[in-house]
């Protein structure tokens, strides 16, 4: 009997846009397509690229999901949803046990955004997780609220809250965990410290909406969450980087890029001791070069399309 050949049949090319079976799962799990989303009744949530698109402070709200440790930002709930113009809500970069939310005792809602589930739609995991939150409340009924299976169909937080900005506070410590906690129990206070130890110095920019600074230890950077139509920008960043004009501190550099839920994250690293009041008009300054340098519709030169390549090469995606 004849072997079969073990020869590949040449795939057909994939349409744009389209992800191969063996590829990684866009939606971030870290598990290949064909496992995850294009798994036959295996994930039913649609994956979305850019599922904070339109929702006030889209910038800020990657950057406290993403790398900001400590931090957070009230909600105003829409008119006509459970606890609208009653019930207190506050977004957290974290929560306690890594909750996907909490009805405090005092009838607040928190919601964490940095939290280990991912459905496809992080905005329909908020939304889900919030409308649970708010029912609790509403039943007077306190403690962690879960996520646990992908919530289908319904409203994104876009569409529960009625926010005209996001107002993000960062904070120095988890300390806002027990804000409203009068005798907090020793085995959380222990857990508390812990957390404590792992956040570096991080402040937002004040100049600029999605900037943020922060400390490592052996080094200071400027993560940058920028709301700006990708091709545009990286041709904007390439012309910026050959023209020498995209540092912002002496003794600092650009050295790249992240992509995080639809946007590209640029990256600056800074000399240990600039500090974020160093950089806030540095930072506003670059923004107007940034935008004007946006508007050009010149092709660029070929230069300028190799430092592009070379941004697009020291990319890492983020979600």
């Amino acid at each position: 009997m004849a072997k079969k050949s073990r020869k590949n049949v040449a795939a057909a090319p994939l349409a744009e846009g389209e992800v191969g079976p063996r590829q990684p799962c866009p939606c971030g799990s870290g598990k290949r397509y064909k496992a995850c989303h294009g798994a036959a009744g295996g994930v039913t949530t649609p994956y979305v690229a850019r599922p904070f698109e339109g929702m006030p402070g889209e910038c800020d709200l990657i950057a406290l999901r993403e790398f900001v440790h400590a931090g957070t930002a009230p909600l105003e709930l829409a008119e006509g949803v459970v606890g609208a113009g009653k019930t207190v809500v506050r977004l957290n970069t974290a929560l306690p046990v890594g909750a996907p939310a909490m009805v405090r005792d005092s009838g607040e809602v928190w919601l964490g955004l940095q939290v280990q589930h991912n459905y496809g739609d992080p905005s329909r995991d908020l939304g889900a997780v919030l409308l649970k939150a708010l029912e609790q409340a509403e039943r007077g009924e306190s403690g962690i609220v879960g996520l646990n299976a992908a919530p289908g169909e319904g409203p994104r937080l876009q569409d529960l809250v009625a926010n005209e900005t996001l107002d993000v506070t960062v904070e120095d410590t988890y300390e806002f965990w027990v804000s409203d906690v009068e005798e907090p129990g020793h085995d959380f206070m222990h857990a508390l410290e812990d957390a404590n130890e792992s956040i570096f110095p991080s402040a937002r920019l004040k100049r600029v909406d999605g900037a943020y600074w922060t400390n490592v230890g052996t080094k200071e950077h400027l993560r940058w969450v920028m709301p700006h139509d990708e091709d545009v920008l990286l041709d904007a960043l390439a012309r910026l980087h050959v023209a020498g004009e995209d540092n912002l501190v002496e003794g600092g550099r650009f050295v790249g890029m992240f992509r995080a839920h639809g946007l590209l994250v640029p990256v600056w690293d800074l000399p240990v001791g600039t500090g974020a009041k160093a950089i806030d008009m540095p930072a506003q300054k670059f923004r107007t070069a940034l935008n004007k340098t946006m508007k050009l519709k010149s092709p660029l030169n070929a230069e300028q399309r190799s430092a592009r390549a070379g941004l697009l090469n020291r990319q890492v995606t983020i979600r």
